[in-house]
């Protein structure tokens, strides 16, 4: 009894192939990731606070608003969204929270642990962004959760490769690593890092 029904429509998600309302072409369908957003407030909030500008005529006119923005926390979602596999996440060198990681894998072994802060402290003074794994744990840990983080470098020092005066050198994107000279792989390090953040 409070109210009148004024149209019947049939409603449904548009598919794609279907036709636009306004041009008539048909639809495509992409998928997206809404990080930016922009509203349209007319004149909501500035009759509210008497906010006026002069239109074209001279007259006082409450002003048209609108608000823009991008979702900081939705970017870092979409970027995970977009780079990532099974085993964690694939962070792009600009925004990862560290540039390498380097994991001493015997900290027991005085030697391994004075290549591995070598390293660390020579990139640190390169000014890439370093973090040094020296928990006492098993390797595999420290491989997966280098993984998991998804630091785009990762550089193993154990005591079988100085033996023969090399490091383990892996990329997060690659599928295996590689063997680097343990005075080589600062330098490598280096290169690869301001290669990637350079574009």
């Amino acid at each position: 009894r409070d109210f009148e029904v004024a149209a019947f429509a049939d409603l449904r998600k548009a598919e794609a192939g279907d036709a636009c309302g306004r041009c008539g072409a048909g639809f495509e369908i992409h998928r997206g990731i809404e990080v930016g957003h922009v509203f349209y407030l007319g004149t909501k909030y500035s009759e509210s606070m008497n906010a006026k500008v002069l239109n074209e005529n001279g007259k006082e006119v409450a002003m048209e608003m609108g608000c823009y923005g991008i979702g900081v926390t939705r970017m870092l979602a979409a970027i995970v969204e977009q780079n990532h596999d099974d085993n964690g996440i694939k962070w792009p060198m600009a925004i990862a929270p560290y540039h390498v990681i380097v994991l001493p894998l015997q900290t027991n072994n005085d030697e391994v642990v004075a290549a591995a802060e070598k390293i660390h402290d020579e990139l640190v003074a390169a000014g890439i962004e370093v973090i040094l794994d020296d928990r006492e744990v098993r390797a595999g840990f420290k491989f997966k959760d280098a993984d998991l983080i998804g630091i785009p470098l990762r550089i193993t020092v154990g005591g079988r490769g100085l033996e023969e005066g090399i490091v383990e050198y892996k990329p997060r994107t690659a599928d295996d690593f590689e063997k680097v000279a343990v005075d080589a792989v600062v330098e490598r390090a280096i290169i690869d890092v301001r290669t990637a953040l350079m574009g």
